[in-house]
């Protein structure tokens, strides 16, 4: 807004990103009712230098001088933080303000319509066609399952669940018995066409392309083709906004649901999505109101492409670089900052866990994305290399084997319940008798879009660490510390 209104913007020397407080200069209009100061999650290293002409400074922060601007007569307002995200707490009033304020909306929108609107619309999509539904068992697949079920009925809906040999420790019998769905054993498929694979995009790409296969494969094996079927996905709408499917957003991430095959699919109108439209923390609401168990509408969400995404590789051997306040580690990363990816190594600190210097060293650091503690190690991370390493069974399994020690303890403990995720990630960082090590990933989000990291209890982080270094071939346990943005959530 103030560029194209003849104000003048330009690159910041310090970014932004994360947790700020905002200094309320201006509290009528779309402030009126917040505080003086409020916590905002902010995504820029741009700043506004100079406002239009008619136009006021609204509100600032310390790195970020023109933090919100406008011009009440024009009824004009612009904001450099995020208030549509929970952590922005003041962002719903914001949002309220301007929309039955600024803008005169009416409070027309009844939510408990969702599941008749839907149906409804499934009904329409699918016409006389059955639905075929590859299940993950996580939360979105299974309430798109269940809602198209009771638009069209048992008959014409089928589920089946697709072993990739990417899942966690027992999720397979899990699912079997949570939901009524059919188990495909393709396995040798996929860990086949991701031997040797490095590049996460490519590993995403091969993924998707391996269900879409694995897809024709289990179609043409039965009745499917008989009649007139359609794929049905649980695709969500930050989905959609990440794989750059909205006009003006980025590909922070190919999505498997959005690859070449399925786009395909799309385009001949032969796939049904009903819940594009919805953020994590509504399909929840959505399941509730279906009837689904809170033990499956309370799971942790789980990435489609499995394990392989939490299983970092490299093409090659690596010094790790020593810089002023930490070592710059050459294993890279997937962010987003200022609302475009990156992909950039992480920094490695020592000491006590600190969520603030961790941020202000992140804003200020333009080689990484990422910022993570070291709790625990066998050796001295000056030691230490990036190894060149690939997607194999025994990585795999060393993955699977801290998942599962991990799960068990934040479960035990009741961390678990105090976070929304929490992925447990494996990157070629060690020595060569130990040449991998652990990245601790809790966070605290409601729709998956911001995140924000949760810090666990000294005692119980030193037992996970104490446990997982136990695990054959593990050699460092790191915390990341990076909010969402700049790192997000998973590291590929």
């Amino acid at each position: 807004m103030a560029y194209l209104m003849n104000g003048y913007v330009r690159k910041g020397d310090i970014g932004e990103y994360g947790h700020a407080y905002a200094t309320i200069n201006d509290r009528s209009a779309i402030f009126e009712g917040v505080t003086g100061r409020e916590q905002v999650w902010m995504s820029h290293r741009d700043q506004v230098e100079r406002v239009p002409a008619g136009f006021s400074v609204l509100a600032s922060t310390t790195t970020c001088p023109v933090a919100a601007i406008g011009d009440h007569q024009r009824r004009l307002y612009g904001l450099q933080f995020h208030p549509e995200v929970v952590h922005t707490p003041s962002g719903g009033q914001i949002l309220s303000n301007f929309l039955f304020g600024v803008c005169g909306c009416r409070k027309d929108w009844d939510p408990r319509g969702r599941i008749a609107l839907l149906e409804q619309r499934i009904r329409e999509v699918a016409g006389n066609r059955n639905v075929f539904f590859f299940v993950s068992g996580g939360v979105d697949s299974s309430v798109a399952y269940r809602l198209t079920v009771q638009a069209l009925g048992r008959d014409r809906v089928h589920g089946a669940y697709v072993d990739t040999g990417l899942m966690r420790e027992g999720e397979t019998d899990f699912v079997r018995q949570a939901l009524d769905v059919t188990v495909v054993d393709a396995r040798e498929e996929f860990l086949g066409a991701l031997e040797g694979v490095v590049e996460p995009e490519q590993k995403r790409h091969i993924i998707g392309e391996q269900f879409v296969a694995v897809q024709n494969r289990v179609l043409n094996s039965g009745h499917y083709l008989d009649g007139d079927w359609i794929l049905g996905q649980g695709t969500i709408y930050p989905d959609t906004i990440e794989s750059g499917g909205t006009a003006r957003a980025d590909i922070i991430k190919t999505h498997h649901n959005r690859v070449a095959g399925i786009q395909k699919l799309i385009d001949e109108g032969r796939i049904i999505e009903p819940l594009t439209s919805f953020y994590k923390d509504e399909v929840r609401e959505l399941g509730r109101e279906l009837g689904l168990p809170e033990e499956l509408l309370d799971r942790h969400p789980f990435p489609g492409p499995g394990l392989a995404i939490r299983l970092l590789c490299a093409s090659q051997t690596e010094e790790i670089q020593k810089i002023d306040e930490g070592w710059l580690v050459p294993v890279h990363s997937v962010g987003v900052q200022g609302d475009s990816r990156s992909y950039r190594p992480v920094i490695a600190i020592e000491g006590k866990l600190d969520l603030e210097h961790s941020t202000e060293l992140i804003n200020r650091e333009r080689r990484a994305n990422r910022v993570v503690g070291v709790i625990d190690q066998h050796a001295p991370i000056c030691e230490q290399r990036v190894w060149e390493a690939h997607l194999t069974g025994p990585r795999l399994d060393r993955l699977r084997q801290a998942d599962a020690i991990v799960r068990k303890l934040s479960h035990d403990s009741g961390f678990d319940r105090q976070v929304w995720q929490f992925p447990v990630i494996v990157v070629p960082v060690g020595t060569p008798a130990r040449p991998d090590s652990v990245v601790l990933r809790p966070i605290h989000s409601v729709d998956g879009m911001t995140a924000q990291v949760v810090v666990m209890a000294e005692d119980l982080l030193a037992e996970i660490a104490r446990r997982l270094l136990q695990v054959e071939g593990l050699c460092t346990i790191f915390y990341d510390l990076t909010h969402k943005p700049p790192g997000t959530i998973e590291w590929e």
